[in-house]
């Protein structure tokens, strides 16, 4: 099988993809970007090429040179850093044409960018479906009646916002949405509504119309460490759309917490997605 190339960003989930890829025989070739990406990655690819943010040229000459045909984007990038861009040609060409910085409108030049360098960006999730949010507890603990209320508001709350491509994460209490992610991420929103009020639920969904190549919202330990923290009481992740990383860390550390965690599925008529993109190979 021909490599697979992979544009990592920060998180595990960069490292847990280039092992599932490991496991099916397939050869990963990733370009890692400098103070984002984990190192640790390294160990677990064929080949690294480390890029500065903006760096679309270097990263299509180094899965080029390596054969890859396909390429996946795995890992965010924290938003605040997108204001601090290092474009080489290729950085500044795709900058010159874009009419939005949201994200949805950035990483699709990105990707179109790349397609005409002769690298075609395909969905991440078929390599991992391991990783995909089941249906239900992922935990000894369940939602109580109001919880599963407030996550039904953070649900369409998630939709609204993501339609003009704000956050994906929503935080609410008795039906009041106490904060939405924007420019801070994920982490800083949690701990914004946390500190409004105790009890709290934490959504996490994909916007609608989520092109699935890239984007995808993720939940690990680490996410549960930042809900403790900020005293926040349950967290609702969309099923078979959210990923899921270090899963059965992530549900002792829930249960420890005393969070309870859910997968939430979104009616299809409310997706309204464009159709996934899926790997081929």
């Amino acid at each position: 099988m021909e490599p697979v190339g992979l544009v990592a960003g920060s998180g595990r989930f960069p490292v847990l993809f280039a092992q599932a890829a490991a496991r099916t025989g397939r050869q990963v070739v990733a370009a890692a970007h400098e103070g984002e990406t984990d190192a640790e990655l390294e160990q677990h690819v064929s080949r690294l090429a480390w890029v500065k943010l903006g760096q679309l040229g270097r990263i299509a000459e180094v899965l080029r040179g390596a054969g890859c045909a396909q390429a996946v984007f795995c890992g965010g990038l924290r938003k605040a850093r997108l204001l601090d861009l290092r474009p080489d040609w290729l950085g500044v060409k795709v900058l010159a044409g874009l009419r939005s910085f949201g994200d949805d409108a950035a990483l699709r030049a990105i990707a179109e960018a790349l397609e005409r360098e002769g690298i075609r960006v395909v969905s991440p999730l078929p390599f991992v479906p391991e990783l995909l949010a089941p249906d239900g507890p992922l935990g000894h603990r369940r939602f109580s009646e109001e919880q599963r209320a407030d996550a039904e508001v953070g649900l369409a709350a998630a939709r609204a916002l993501g339609a003009i491509d704000v956050g994906q994460t929503v935080v609410v209490k008795k039906g009041v949405v106490l904060a939405v992610e924007a420019v801070e991420g994920t982490d800083a929103c949690i701990a914004r509504g946390g500190s409004l009020a105790a009890g709290a639920v934490v959504v996490k969904a994909v916007k609608p119309r989520q092109d699935l190549r890239f984007d995808v919202p993720a939940v690990g330990p680490d996410t549960i460490a930042v809900m403790q923290a900020a005293r926040c009481a349950a967290l609702a992740i969309e099923t078979s759309r959210a990923l899921v990383l270090d899963r059965d860390a992530f549900a002792s550390a829930a249960d420890r917490a005393g969070i309870a965690v859910e997968g939430v599925r979104v009616e299809a008529a409310a997706q309204e997605r464009d159709p996934e993109r899926p790997a081929s190979g």
